[in-house]
Parts: structure tokens; C-alpha cells; sequence
């Protein structure tokens, strides 16, 4: 694998802002000399052809003792680090006017605490670049093991044609960076308008795969089966295709077909085909609640502010790597609000702050989506998650939803689930079940299948119902409470009852 980083540390330099003594020490014997900047951009040259240098490299970082940093913003407001910056371009400049063609030399001066007094780190190379003042970021890159927590990795210019990822000291770190320091990941940019390549190197120890779909790379290890998952996030967009000039039209005369004299045409109507009439259609009667059934759609998860004297602080709903509903064990991922209704998407990996919208695909299979509630639910609800996997109960006849009823009891399924934590004497937070305390009614609405859709009655004063659309716009609210005058909800609507978004299918 080609060296794509020059990575060298400089020591026993008693001034780290001594511009000349990192660059070429004066009055030294050839034979006692220390290889330092110069002698390393010399002999690792850009391009060069035999033994000839043809280009040298143009963009240097240089890493200081972060307490020489720290002292010199101190005292000089960081006046001998851009000093230091400016010396060393002029006499790169001076040296290697002839290889430089059109690059702009430039140098970077940052702090490491990992360096020892009077060490230097210094870097160049193919995919060493530094931005110009003005210069927009083109691409974000990002990292993940898990899809749901993504960590900034690296940002990559226009003018920036490689940029190297890994864990080791020559690459970009990727947080939890599972592949040890031998591994990298090269993005090549052919520029603003092209679309970047992630390669893996050793090329042959990792499968590195673009899913269009789910808009990330996944680099996967053959031998132990480790994964990262890497996004690369388009800040500027592509120029518009340039559209051709339209060709010159030549106007040439065309003979016209001889026609009769308007006055001398009749419209005839051009009769109907017959529709034929099937009569086994017009036998067919329609059974109202034959296959109609209640679809758990989505979860809508409340704002625990408003129940502090419960002493609820957190309501968690977890899911599986195949995203359905999953209450036991260790779940692939998880989406919680805690007691000021801040929303956290949590995975083994960590816990990530959620804005809305987002979507999460922790494995590739499916996507979880959690948007912003309709602002009429706003006082009551923080984001609907809507269920990758849907469970759905059939309707016989006519029956009571709500938390002491046992109809469609499999639809709630946040009522058994340790999902909620509650303060404890001790300070800390207790798992507890039966979620549909904090905002389900014993018996909150009745239903019946009927020809126009589903006959809605609200049962308990106290339950909050709203009507949602197909897309779970924001319809109205229901309060029919008179069994003779019962709302109908259409199909494919749905009805919000405490922590439960339902959809009528019939």
C-alpha cells in the first residue's frame, strides 16, 4: 500500500516556534545532522521521475507540546504559533519555488498532549490538505457502528482529493474504530461535481459496500465479521447539467392535403363499445366487519413533564434488529424520552439526542422513523415512532378499548413491558410496567365495525381521542359520547388514544 501520510517526530528542539531549527539547523556537519522538515519533504517528493523530483508537497500540519500552545495564547495571544506558520511557508517557498507549480504552500499549527517537551510531530502527503480561508466544506463524513449513533469524523474540500480514515496516527479517527491500526479507509473526491468513493485498504481483508437506499457505506471486516458504517454528506450541491443550445429551425413549406370546405364536413358521434355487465358483481353483498381490524401504526410518546407527580422520569420503547416491538433482552436500539421530554435514541454503542425528524436503520433492514407530532398533540406528545412492523388485531363486533378492557390487549403493548423508570427512594430510577397508566383510560372508547367505517363512542370524560388522516395529519378531535350519535372514523384513518396511534383497516 502506498504511503499516503509522511508522519515523522522531531525532538530534542529546545524552541518548538523556532522556525529554522525545525527546518534546517545551521553550521552542522553533514554527518551529525538530524533528518528534519526540509531533508523529509526532500526525500518523499510528490511526484518525481527516475531519482528527480519533479513536485514537492505543499500543505504541512506541525503538532507542538499542547503547554507551548496553551503558554503562547497565554502570553502572546498565540502570535508566535502564526509566526512560526508564516516562516516556514516563506522558506518552503524559498527552497522549493521550482516544484511547487501551482500549489499554494501552506501550514497548520496545532497542540497534542501526547507530545513530550521539545517534540515536533510533523505531516504531509497525498492525503494531508488544508482548506484556504474562504474554501466551503464539500462533504461530511461521518461514522457509526450502529446507524443510530453517528460520530463527525472528518470534513473534505473541493480541492481535497484524498482523505484517509482510520485510528492511527497518519488517518482521520473514526470513533470506535473497530479494525485495529494496520486498517484505513481512503474517500477519493474527483471533485465537486463527481460522486466520492470509499475504498477499505488491505483491499482484500474487507468487503466495502454503498447501500443507495440507506445512504451510507458498510465496511465490513471477512475475518471476524466487525462492521462500520460511514456517511458522506453532501454540503455543496452539484452544478446543474449544462443544457445544449437549441439548433437553428429551417422552415421549410410543406404541401397541404386538399380538404373539403368546412361547411361540406358532418360530425358523426362515433357510438359506445357495450359494457358488459357481470352479473355475479351485482349478486355480491357487502358484509360490514367481515375482515376490519385495529392496526397499531405508530406510538406516540408522551411529554412526562406533565406527569412529575407520578415520579416517572424515563419511558423507553425498544426494538429488535429486525425493529419490531421487542421488551425483552438487549435491544438493538431503543427510543426514550426522559422526564424533560428530551428524546434519546439508545443503542449498545451509546446514547444519541434525537432532532426531529429522524430515521434510524440499525442494521439495514428496515428504517424507524420518528417525527414531530401534529401541533394540536403537541401539549401532550413529544415525536410518533412509527412501526417498522405493525401489529394488527381482527374486529368481530363491537368492544371497549382502554386499559382495564381485555379487547385487543395485544395492541397495547407498552401496558406489561418494563418500558417506564420511576424515582426510587434511593435517588435512582426503578423499572416499572404498565406504561397505559399515565395516559390510557380503564375504558376509553367503545368501537363497531359499520358499512361506513368505524363507529367511534368516547366512554371515559377524561380520554383525550384524536382523529388523524392517512398521512397522520391532524383531523379533529372526538368527543361523541351518546352511543345514538357515535363519530365514524374512515378507513385507513386513525384514532389516538394514550400512548397508541391505531389505524382502521377494513
Amino acid at each position: 500500500m502506498p504511503t499516503y501520510v509522511q508522519h515523522e517526530v522531531l525532538g530534542r528542539i529546545p524552541d518548538v516556534f523556532n522556525a529554522e531549527a525545525i527546518w534546517q539547523p545551521p553550521g552542522l556537519a553533514l554527518f551529525a545532522r538530524r533528518p528534519l522538515l526540509r531533508d523529509l519533504l526532500e526525500r518523499c517528493p510528490r511526484e518525481h521521475r527516475g531519482r528527480a523530483a519533479t513536485r514537492c508537497f505543499a500543505h504541512v500540519t506541525l503538532r507542538l507540546p499542547q503547554e507551548d500552545v496553551d503558554d503562547d495564547y497565554h502570553l502572546t495571544r498565540g502570535n508566535r504559533a502564526r509566526e512560526l506558520a508564516q516562516t516556514l511557508t516563506a522558506l518552503h517557498r524559498k527552497d522549493f519555488g521550482d516544484l511547487l507549480g501551482e500549489d499554494d504552500v501552506r501550514y497548520h499549527v496545532t497542540g497534542a498532549d501526547d507530545l513530550a517537551a521539545g517534540e515536533i510531530e510533523v505531516r504531509f502527503g497525498h492525503a494531508v490538505y488544508l482548506p484556504a480561508p474562504e474554501e466551503k466544506v464539500l462533504f461530511d463524513v461521518s461514522a457509526s457502528l450502529d446507524s443510530a449513533v453517528w460520530h463527525g469524523v472528518c470534513p473534505v474540500y473541493p480541492s481535497q482529493r484524498l482523505a484517509l480514515i482510520g485510528a492511527g496516527a497518519t488517518a482521520a479517527a473514526a470513533p470506535g474504530w473497530p479494525f485495529g491500526d494496520d486498517a484505513v479507509l481512503l474517500l477519493v473526491n474527483d471533485g465537486p461535481d463527481a460522486e466520492p468513493v470509499l475504498q477499505a485498504r488491505p483491499k482484500g481483508a474487507f468487503d466495502c459496500r454503498f447501500d443507495a437506499a440507506l445512504g451510507y457505506y458498510t465496511v465490513t471486516s471477512r475475518h471476524g465479521g466487525k462492521r462500520l458504517l460511514v456517511k458522506i454528506a453532501r454540503r455543496i450541491a452539484k452544478a446543474p447539467p449544462a443544457v445544449a443550445a437549441p439548433s437553428p429551425a429551417v422552415w421549410q413549406p410543406r404541401a397541404r392535403p386538399a380538404v373539403p370546405a368546412l361547411d361540406e364536413l358532418t360530425a358523426v358521434p362515433v357510438p359506445a363499445a357495450p359494457r358488459r355487465v357481470d352479473s355475479a358483481v351485482t349478486d355480491a353483498t357487502f358484509a360490514p366487519g367481515a375482515r376490519a381490524r385495529l392496526t397499531l401504526a405508530a406510538l406516540a410518546l408522551p411529554r412526562l413533564s406533565r406527569y412529575r407527580s407520578t415520579g416517572v422520569t424515563r419511558l423507553q420503547v425498544p426494538f429488535d434488529r429486525t425493529l419490531a416491538f421487542a421488551p425483552g433482552g438487549v435491544p438493538a436500539i431503543a427510543i426514550a424520552v426522559d422526564a424533560a421530554d428530551g428524546l434519546h435514541a439508545v443503542t449498545p454503542a451509546g446514547s444519541l439526542r434525537i432532532t426531529l425528524p429522524a430515521s434510524f436503520s440499525p442494521h439495514g433492514e428496515r428504517s424507524l422513523a420518528v417525527s414531530a407530532v401534529p401541533p394540536a398533540l403537541a401539549e401532550r406528545y413529544s415525536a410518533l415512532v412509527s412501526l417498522p412492523q405493525p401489529v394488527a388485531a381482527p374486529m368481530t363486533g363491537k368492544a371497549t378499548f382502554g386499559r382495564g378492557s381485555p379487547a385487543l390487549a395485544m395492541l397495547r403493548v407498552l401496558d406489561t413491558a418494563p418500558c417506564m423508570a420511576r424515582d426510587d427512594l434511593d435517588g435512582g430510577d426503578t423499572p416499572v410496567a404498565g406504561a397505559d397508566r399515565i395516559g390510557l383510560s380503564r375504558s376509553a372508547f367503545t368501537f363497531e365495525p359499520v358499512a361506513q367505517g368505524l363507529a367511534l363512542v368516547r366512554v371515559s370524560p377524561g380520554q383525550a381521542l384524536y382523529h388523524l388522516d392517512e398521512q397522520l395529519g391532524f383531523v379533529g378531535m372526538i368527543d361523541a359520547d351518546d352511543a345514538a350519535a357515535p363519530f365514524v372514523l374512515p378507513s385507513g384513518h386513525h384514532v389516538v388514544a394514550g400512548h397508541y396511534v391505531l389505524r382502521f383497516d377494513a
